[in-house]
C-alpha cells in the first residue's frame, strides 16, 4: 500500500481539527465567556483582564413533579416584566421547587459581602443567624464580613457547605467614607479571593434581617433590588444626584426606577464591572470636591439606568421594618431594622 504523503496527511489533520471545531460549536453547553481588561468604555464602564466562563442552560431533574404552569393566570396586581424585558420577582411568580433543581445540577457556589463597621457590629449575628434560616438555603454559599472590630464579630454555627470569613478594615470618622468605601472593596475581593472561586455575588447591608426565602429566584446577570420608599412614586420624586457636574448624575425624565445600594449583586464579572465602574466614577467626583447625594447608591442608580439590570427583585426583598406591609407585599424575604442613626453613625 502506497504510504500517503505530507500534504495528503496536513489536508485530513486540517479537515479533523475543522469538523472537530464545528462539532464543539453545535454541542457545547450555552456559555458565554466574557473577557474583562481594566479599561474605562465610552459609557463609563469600567472592563477587567478576567475571562469567565457562564452556563446558561437550564437543566432539569428527570421526573421532577411541580404545578403545570399558565400564560394565563397569576399575579394581576403587580408588574412582573420590565420594558427591557427583565423579570421582576414577587411573591407568586416562580417556582422554588423548580428553580432550585435547575440551580443543584450547575453546583454554583454564592459570595454574600456585608459591612459591620462600627457599632453595625451590633447587628451582625441576626444578619448571620436569619441568613442560615433562608439565604440559598442547601447551597454553597460564602459571607464575607469586612469590619474594623474583627473581635467582636460573633459565633454562629453554619450548615455544611457554608463558610464565614472576616476581612479587616480601617474605621472611619464618616459614615459616608464607610459606604464610599464599599465599591472599592468590593472590587478588590473579587480580584483577591472570588475569581474561580464563586459564581454570583449578593451585596446586602448588615443592619438587615431575612424574614422569608431568598434563593435561586434572584439569581440573574446584574440583579437590582427596588427600593421599599419609592416604588409607587413618580421618578420626579426619586433622591437621585441631580447635579449634571457629577458622574452619578440622573437628568430629570430619566431613570426607571430607584434601586437599593443594601441589596444587589448578580454574576461575579458583573458585579465587577459594576463595582469598578462606581468606584472610578466616585474618585472622579471626590476630584472635584463632589459628593453624590447618597454615595454609592447614587452612582449604583446611574449605572443601572445605562446598564439595565438583567433580574429586578420587588421591594420583598428589601423591605423596612417601620413601614406597614403594602397589599401587593406578600411576604418580607429581608428588611432593614429599626434604629437610631445617631446612637450608631460616627457621624449623622
Amino acid at each position: 500500500m502506497q504510504l500517503l504523503n505530507g500534504k495528503t496527511v496536513t489536508v485530513i489533520l486540517l479537515l479533523a481539527l475543522l469538523l472537530l471545531a464545528v462539532y464543539w460549536y453545535i454541542f457545547q453547553p450555552y456559555r458565554d465567556v466574557v473577557s474583562f481588561k481594566q479599561e474605562e468604555t465610552t459609557d463609563g464602564r469600567c472592563t477587567a483582564d478576567v475571562i469567565v466562563s457562564v452556563d446558561h442552560r437550564l437543566h432539569l431533574e428527570d421526573h421532577l413533579q411541580y404545578k403545570q404552569p399558565s400564560i394565563v393566570q397569576g399575579r394581576t396586581d403587580v408588574v412582573t416584566v420590565t420594558p427591557w424585558l427583565a423579570p421582576v420577582v414577587w411573591e407568586g411568580s416562580f417556582n422554588p421547587v423548580l428553580l432550585d433543581s435547575i440551580y443543584k445540577h450547575k453546583n454554583i457556589s454564592i459570595a454574600a459581602t456585608v459591612f459591620a463597621v462600627g457599632k453595625y457590629i451590633m447587628f451582625l449575628k441576626k444578619f448571620l443567624e436569619t441568613a442560615e434560616q433562608h439565604f440559598f438555603v442547601g447551597f454553597k454559599v460564602d459571607v464575607y464580613v469586612f469590619t474594623d472590630r474583627p473581635n467582636e464579630v460573633p459565633q454562629v454555627k453554619m450548615a455544611a457547605g457554608r463558610q464565614l470569613t472576616v476581612r479587616s478594615v480601617p474605621s472611619s470618622k464618616r459614615w459616608q467614607e464607610i459606604s464610599a468605601r464599599r465599591m472599592e472593596l468590593i472590587q478588590t475581593l473579587i480580584e483577591e479571593k472570588l475569581l474561580n472561586h464563586a459564581d454570583y455575588i449578593f451585596c446586602l447591608d448588615v443592619d438587615s434581617q431575612f424574614h422569608g426565602r431568598w434563593g435561586t429566584e434572584s439569581l440573574a446577570g446584574l440583579v437590582a433590588v427596588i427600593h421599599p420608599g419609592y416604588y409607587r412614586d413618580d421618578r420626579s420624586k426619586f433622591p437621585y444626584e441631580r447635579r449634571p457636574k457629577s458622574k452619578a448624575y440622573v437628568a430629570p425624565g430619566e431613570g426607571d426606577f430607584y434601586y437599593c445600594g443594601g441589596a444587589f449583586g448578580g454574576l461575579l464579572q458583573e458585579v465587577y464591572l459594576l463595582a469598578s465602574t462606581c468606584r472610578s466614577n466616585f474618585q472622579a467626583d471626590a476630584k472635584e470636591g463632589i459628593e453624590a447625594a447618597w454615595q454609592e447608591e447614587s452612582h449604583l442608580n446611574r449605572y443601572m439606568w445605562i446598564n439595565k439590570p438583567s433580574k429586578v427583585l420587588s421591594p420583598e426583598y428589601l423591605w423596612q421594618d417601620f413601614k406597614p406591609r403594602n397589599p401587593e407585599i406578600h411576604i418580607i424575604r429581608f428588611s432593614g431594622v429599626v434604629k437610631n442613626y445617631a446612637e450608631i453613625r460616627p457621624n449623622v
